[in-house]
């Protein structure tokens, strides 16, 4: 099947992370933080920025346990995933993940999915939608993804 073959063409945007983020939420990370609300739900391109990650970032425990011996791959489509929920945790209230940041939005993502080679391509702020070519090169890798 090709991205042609699905219906409409509008049933998945990108979303480009900064490493070490991006490969963590590969390993089991479940909220992407940012700094305004996502009206998308559905079906995500992960997109690892070109942004080489800070040093510190990755001597924070939980990050260097979460990625340890897994490559960080820097401006390429690395997987999907499904956004199922965007929320803020209300004041006074326990953060919803070890990874969600105060005051931050949390995009919620579900039915995480590797790409076993990642793609080049480049990403965009905010969400954006992936070209047929690059939803065709990802269908071949996951031919079992639909909307």
């Amino acid at each position: 099947m090709s991205a042609a073959d699905l219906p409409g063409g509008d049933w998945i945007r990108g979303i480009t992370i900064r490493q070490p983020w991006a490969t963590c939420i590969l390993a089991g990370k479940s909220v992407e933080n940012r700094p305004k609300p996502w009206s998308w739900r559905g079906w995500v391109l992960l997109h690892a920025s070109k942004a080489k990650p800070e040093p510190a970032v990755l001597r924070n425990p939980l990050v260097a346990r979460t990625i340890h011996g897994r490559a960080l791959h820097r401006g390429a489509a690395v997987g999907v995933a499904r956004l199922t929920d965007c929320h803020q945790d209300p004041d006074g209230s326990p953060p919803c993940s070890p990874w969600a940041e105060p005051e931050a939005w949390h995009l919620v993502l579900t039915d995480v999915q590797e790409l076993a080679l990642p793609i080049v391509v480049g990403g965009q702020l905010g969400p954006w939608k992936p070209t047929p070519d690059l939803l065709d090169q990802v269908l071949q890798q996951l031919p079992d993804l639909r909307p």
